[in-house]
């Protein structure tokens, strides 16, 4: 069975490729995520998710490593990692009452064959109403602030929401693991039948 890698060092990633079973390991890489100019927000996401896993290649000879990127959109315009309290307010008021809609980019890079798969994953959020109290309460109780769209998903941000839209509520988080599942069974692993990881 080939090595897994997962080009991130994101804890919920991690946490996500963990309930696959598999046993993998995790590589920061060294890309810059700069917008370039006229990028759309898909090329952005596939550019970057491939990126991300061929960054990590020259640690990683004939493994299949994981690349994955993110971002949130009002209309065209890109929601970044909020970074501070006063951001991610300014974000989550935007929101509120709107559709955001989340492009996960994914690519499963084989560094022994140089062969990428890559796609991307849509997902839409409708946010509710919010009042300024109820926005100021979140992000001081869950400093959601490396989190694009200024929200976890995964805790209360679900209160942030009047419904969601997507064929797999992990690309939210940040990883879509029913496309991955099928990425990585094309690439010759199975995760129902490939040996599970060892409990820690």
């Amino acid at each position: 069975m080939p090595e897994l890698v997962l080009a991130s060092t994101s804890p919920f990633r991690r946490e996500l490729l963990t309930r696959l079973g598999l046993p993998f390991r995790t590589v920061a890489p060294a890309v810059d995520e700069t917008r370039q100019p006229g990028e759309d927000p898909q090329a952005l996401v596939l550019r970057l998710a491939e990126a991300k896993a061929r960054a990590v290649a020259p640690v990683s000879p004939g493994a299949l490593i994981i690349g994955s990127d993110q971002v949130a959109c009002i209309d065209d315009e890109v929601l970044g990692k909020p970074g501070g309290r006063a951001q991610a307010i300014a974000q989550l008021t935007r929101a509120a009452g709107r559709q955001v809609r989340f492009l996960t980019g994914l690519c499963l890079y084989d560094s022994g064959t140089d062969q990428a798969r890559v796609l991307c994953e849509p997902f839409v959020v409708q946010f509710r109403p919010l009042t300024p109290t109820e926005i100021a309460a979140y992000v001081d109780r869950e400093r959601p602030f490396d989190c694009a769209g200024s929200f976890k998903a995964e805790g209360l941000g679900i209160a942030l929401f009047e419904r969601l839209e997507g064929a797999d509520p992990n690309s939210l988080i940040g990883l879509p693991l029913i496309q991955l599942c099928r990425l990585l069974r094309e690439a010759g692993l199975d995760p129902l039948t490939a040996p599970a990881a060892r409990a820690a």
